[in-house]
């Protein structure tokens, strides 16, 4: 399984909202040869690390495609740019932020251009939330740890609350 992680803190130029835009820039994904098979719930979550920006929201989706991981990173990083993602500064904020989480378990070290799974997703409600949504039974492919121990495990200051609309 491939899953990609979602986020937005302002709109993109065109949409009203960072939901819009996150809804749009995954629609936008088969153009790239990436399909979506499952999205989840979106939810309101406080930047990490923590700051005075506006807060996010977030989903994880998975996919399928038949494309190199690299070749998929870089799809995600042409779509962000289409989204008007600027990098200015780390942890800026941001009108589309889209990582790579796992690809079909893959395991990358910290020399390649790319490291799956990404290194800090266990970490991150923002990511194990939704990713539990879509796949309750998902297995750090690196520390071999089920979903519920990391989100047992969390920080206390993330804060993230389901999007009803």
């Amino acid at each position: 399984m491939i899953f990609v992680g979602v986020g937005s803190n302002i709109p993109a130029k065109g949409y009203i909202s960072p939901k819009t835009t996150i809804e749009a820039a995954v629609k936008s994904f088969d153009a790239f040869g990436i399909t979506l098979v499952k999205i989840s719930k979106f939810y309101i979550t406080s930047p990490v690390p923590s700051s005075d920006q506006p807060w996010f929201v977030n989903c994880v989706v998975q996919v399928n495609t038949k494309l190199h991981p690299n070749d998929c990173m870089r799809a995600l990083l042409q779509i962000e740019t289409i989204f008007e993602r600027e990098r200015s500064v780390p942890n800026a904020r941001r009108t589309l932020d889209l990582d790579l989480l796992d690809y079909m378990g893959l395991i990358t070290s910290h020399q390649d251009p790319l490291i799956l799974p990404h290194p800090r997703m266990n970490n991150r409600a923002f990511v194990l939330m939704p990713l539990s949504d879509i796949c309750a039974d998902w297995v750090c492919p690196k520390e071999g740890r089920k979903i519920g121990e990391l989100i047992e495990e969390l920080p206390d200051d993330q804060i993230i609350n389901c999007l009803i609309d």
